[in-house]
């Protein structure tokens, strides 16, 4: 069964993940659009494997079914698709790529007509007419194509003070992790005094034998290439764009929930932006609810995935939204994770601060107090996802000697505890793995957290 998950469909090429099942989908989705009154669709693709295939036959079952659909001229990010959609006219958009998954993997992505992931009643449409029968494609003729990626970069560069970017010199290593990134950065800092390294920018569909997911443990050789090169600030980005991670001047991995803090710190402090509620994600930091308490600034949760921060902004005005997997948006420019963007307004913050990554985070700590984050990721076993379920309907009252404060169950279970300290569990959305987040004011806090829950749960 086709079943669109946190972000998408994604499936194993040659398994789930097959042309006759792309074309079902991409039949199902039209007769959505149709029934919507919608005509015109934008469909990109990453570097995986079989990505230009796919998105062909993406198109050319659309335009048998009556859709005015335009091609990526070129491999693309999946935020170029979202700007096409928001800004060049487009109804709506696919973006065949499977983001941070492993290289045997591939995926579609849905973009509504506001620019980001398409919500759950749209989704479940497409599912609910999927049909048993593949659809016969017609490769005849052709499916127009455009670039649009040049004009998405201008409209970033417009988002941030390219003035602060022209001040002083500034070397930044780029890890695009062998994702359609490469070159981005490069390309939105030319004429400012930004140096930019690549790193991992050309094409391998095996992503060198590690998924493109930017985090620590993945990010070893950007580490160690910002300290050989004596690079201010590493950037990291996952197979398709969305997703940023960062390496301080020190060459130190700097964990996404201290990201987020940072970029809501940027906006609310120094660029004065008050107008609207932060939203996060089940899955993210203390520290954002400590410093919209500072600064007055309502916050709300939702569950994991940016398509739940969606549903908000669809509802009210949303000044800055993200989630603990690195993925973080500006609604105002886009209601999608964008990890350009993100990179540029770190870049930024250090600019207009005058102080290194370090030297901010110092300060935020001092602020706001530490917060150390852990994920622990392990095969879903349907007897854990049972015992999660059942936990979450009748929760413990204290873990490890820790008093629960408050307990959350919109995705899985979420403990809060007096210190603000929070464990969660639950199942993926986009994998088949368990998850297990932690967070704490100290390592030993941290440690001890993970501990209970997997003995808690038994993995």
């Amino acid at each position: 069964m086709i079943k669109f998950g946190t972000d998408g469909w994604r499936a194993v090429i040659g398994r789930e993940f097959t042309e006759e099942n792309v074309a079902r989908v991409a039949k199902a989705h039209s007769e959505v659009l149709k029934e919507r009154g919608l005509k015109r669709v934008f469909v990109g693709y990453d570097w995986r494997f079989g990505s230009e295939r796919f998105a062909q036959i993406v198109a050319f079952v659309m335009r048998s079914e009556g859709i005015d659909v335009v091609l990526s001229g070129t491999p693309c990010t999946t935020p170029v698709v979202s700007y096409a959609v928001k800004y060049c006219e487009y109804e709506n958009g696919v973006m065949i790529t499977a983001s941070h998954n492993p290289a045997d993997y591939n995926g579609y992505k849905i973009k509504e007509s506001f620019g980001g992931s398409a919500t759950a009643d749209f989704l479940r449409d497409v599912e609910k007419r999927i049909e048993a029968d593949a659809p016969s494609v017609n490769f005849s003729g052709t499916v127009s194509k455009k670039e649009i990626s040049e004009e998405y970069i201008r409209a970033v560069r417009a988002q941030v003070d390219m003035s602060l970017l022209r001040e002083r010199e500034l070397l930044i290593v780029h890890d695009a992790m062998h994702g359609t990134s490469s070159g981005l950065l490069h390309r939105a800092l030319e004429g400012t005094k930004t140096s930019v390294v690549g790193l991992r920018s050309w094409r391998d569909p095996l992503f060198g034998g590690n998924p493109p997911e930017p985090v620590e443990r993945n990010l070893g050789v950007l580490c160690q290439k910002v300290r050989s090169m004596g690079g201010d600030l590493g950037v990291a980005n996952d197979g398709d764009g969305d997703r940023v991670a960062f390496v301080d001047e020190m060459g130190r991995f700097v964990n996404s929930q201290v990201v987020y803090a940072l970029l809501l710190l940027h906006l609310l402090r120094d660029r004065g932006h008050r107008d609207g509620v932060v939203v996060k994600t089940v899955s993210t930091t203390f520290l954002a609810d400590r410093i919209c308490s500072s600064e007055g600034v309502e916050i709300k949760e939702v569950p994991v995935g940016f398509k739940n921060i969606n549903e908000v902004v669809l509802r009210e005005k949303v000044l800055f939204g993200g989630e603990e997997s690195g993925g973080y948006g500006f609604p105002a420019f886009l209601p999608e994770r964008d990890g350009l963007l993100s990179a540029l307004m770190i870049i930024e913050m250090i600019l207009a601060r005058g102080k290194t990554l370090s030297e901010i985070i110092g300060d935020l700590f001092r602020e706001f107090g530490t917060a150390y984050f852990r994920r622990i990721d392990r095969p879903a076993e349907e007897k854990t996802k049972a015992l999660i379920k059942e936990m979450s309907q009748s929760p413990p009252s204290a873990v490890g000697g820790k008093r629960v404060r408050e307990v959350i169950t919109v995705d899985g279970l979420k403990l809060v505890f007096e210190d603000d300290s929070w464990l969660l569990m639950r199942p993926s959305g986009t994998e088949p793995l368990i998850r297990i987040y932690a967070e704490s004011p100290d390592l030993k806090g941290l440690e001890k957290l993970l501990e209970d829950a997997g003995r808690i749960i038994g993995v």
